[in-house]
């Protein structure tokens, strides 16, 4: 039986859920130049269940249903509106418990049914659209197998995806036990990010936040050209392959020869970065990766992980693409930490709070690498360590993947999700050109494998067999 390009979803109900804490009153939050940085934009993480719970799809619902009040009490801005100050035009929340959007939903096809290899084709299409001033909208779908999916549809300027992980896993905990626990409750005080009486940082630094674009349509690709230049593949990334790439990535198998040992996301990134420059070859003499770091754990004042808002900004390395090649992939990943590890992170988001502070007009501002300006650039945003629980009394998902990616954007771009509830594998979304895509899979080591319904543990109609050939691999 043939994969399904089409998606159907018949709308059930559609509705709005309030707070049940009648005694907060109606206020207005302002929003931090870190969240103004990354802009007012929908993303929706899509989680994938593979099977029918014990009480049937109406369970799913009652549990979404009956959590979603409570949870909306310790998430409050989430029940609101985002409008623009009348003043200044800048976006911020009226918290006015108006409701966050609950949509059920029904597909017409299987889950197994559907290409999980190809975002195009399975998680982008699952999402369904809602309105730009909703800062959340949760939409369950049953499909024709028995499995279901949950939809977060989330706004970005109220939080990155550290804030919407602790927000599933908050609501997957007050659906499992009907509360949440005092060190589980969200912190959203934005102090942290106001910006100095006298920005003298932005003076120093200057030239690196220069590259810092608006986001309009004479600085963009357009889409037409961005769109037909990249391939959204969704890979997957066994524990085992991991760890051997982990272990390739260290000079010793335990380290990288100053006593840190390389991470999972530094050896992933560093294979990637070899794999970028040798596409590259002599089109180009050099090619960047960039990473968007979370700041939780690098701020000192920024003590807890349950803060609610955008906490992360960009760093970027760039070298020659000989110097990529030539270099040994410990050498690399060595350079990655260094990259990731090295800023000054007190000083650094500081820095870019008051450079947002002199350049607010509205507009979104983004690096001019991740633009798609400049030599060839992958950028990275790794949640493999960001705690998440999506299991809402049913068991965990097979799969939890977000659906970011900006209109008119000519760059690579790659998430690292952790596979729920899993045994360390990881599963990657990325946005990357076709040449990319077919190096990363064809080479020896099979560490980016097309993800499969196999994988998901979905049922498949009929088995498909792929001749992958025998390369070689390149390190």
């Amino acid at each position: 039986m043939a994969m399904t390009n089409d998606l159907n979803v018949r709308v059930i109900s559609r509705r709005l859920v309030p707070a049940s804490d009648s005694s907060i009153k109606e206020h207005v939050v302002g929003v931090s130049n870190i969240d103004l940085l990354h802009g007012a934009f929908p993303v929706s993480l899509v989680c994938i269940y593979p099977r029918r719970p014990a009480g049937g799809f109406h369970a799913v619902v009652a549990a979404l249903e009956s959590g979603l009040p409570s949870l909306l009490n310790h998430y409050f801005a989430h029940a609101g509106r985002i409008v623009a100050n009348p003043g200044t035009g800048l976006p911020e929340i009226l918290c006015n418990n108006l409701g966050a959007e609950f949509i059920v939903g029904v597909a017409d096809v299987a889950l197994a049914d559907m290409d999980f290899s190809s975002m195009g084709l399975s998680v982008s299409k699952i999402p369904l659209p809602y309105g730009g001033d909703v800062p959340l909208s949760v939409q369950v779908v049953s499909f024709a197998c028995g499995g279901f999916s949950v939809v977060w549809g989330y706004n970005h300027l109220l939080g990155d995806g550290h804030a919407l992980l602790g927000l599933v896993s908050r609501l997957s905990e007050i659906a499992r036990t009907g509360t949440l626990a005092p060190a589980a409750r969200p912190v959203h005080g934005r102090s942290l990010f106001h910006p100095s009486s006298t920005p003298l940082r932005v003076r120093r630094r200057s030239s690196s936040l220069a590259t810092f674009k608006p986001l309009t349509s004479d600085r963009m690709i357009n889409v037409l050209t961005s769109e037909a230049s990249c391939v959204h593949r969704l890979y997957y990334l066994e524990e085992q392959a991991i760890s051997r790439l982990r272990a390739m990535a260290s000079q010793d198998g335990d380290g990288d020869g100053d006593g840190r040992r390389t991470t999972r996301v530094q050896a992933v990134s560093a294979y990637m970065w070899k794999t970028l420059a040798a596409v590259v070859g002599e089109a180009d003499t050099r090619c960047r990766m960039g990473w968007w770091v979370d700041g939780r754990r690098r701020l000192t004042a920024l003590s807890t992980s349950s803060y609610v808002g955008n906490a992360s900004i960009f760093i970027l390395g760039e070298h020659s693409v000989e110097e990529i090649q030539r270099k040994p992939l410990p050498e690399v990943a060595s350079m990655v930490r260094e990259l990731i590890d090295a800023p000054a992170y007190d000083d650094l988001f500081h820095e870019v709070v008051d450079w947002v502070e002199q350049h607010k007009s509205g507009a979104t501002y983004m690096d001019e690498s991740n633009i798609g300006l400049g030599c060839p650039t992958v950028a990275v945003t790794a949640m493999t360590s960001c705690p998440m629980d999506t299991n809402l009394g049913f068991g965990h998902a097979a799969m939890a993947m977000s659906t970011t990616r900006g209109r008119g954007l000519c760059s690579g771009f790659v998430q690292m999700m952790a596979v729920p509830g899993g045994d360390g594998a990881w599963i990657l979304s990325a946005s990357v050109w076709p040449k990319l895509a077919a190096a990363l899979e064809s080479d020896e080591l099979r560490i980016f494998v097309p993800v499969t319904a196999k994988h998901l543990g979905l049922k498949l109609s009929e088995a498909i067999v792929k001749d992958n050939g025998s390369p070689r691999s390149r390190f």
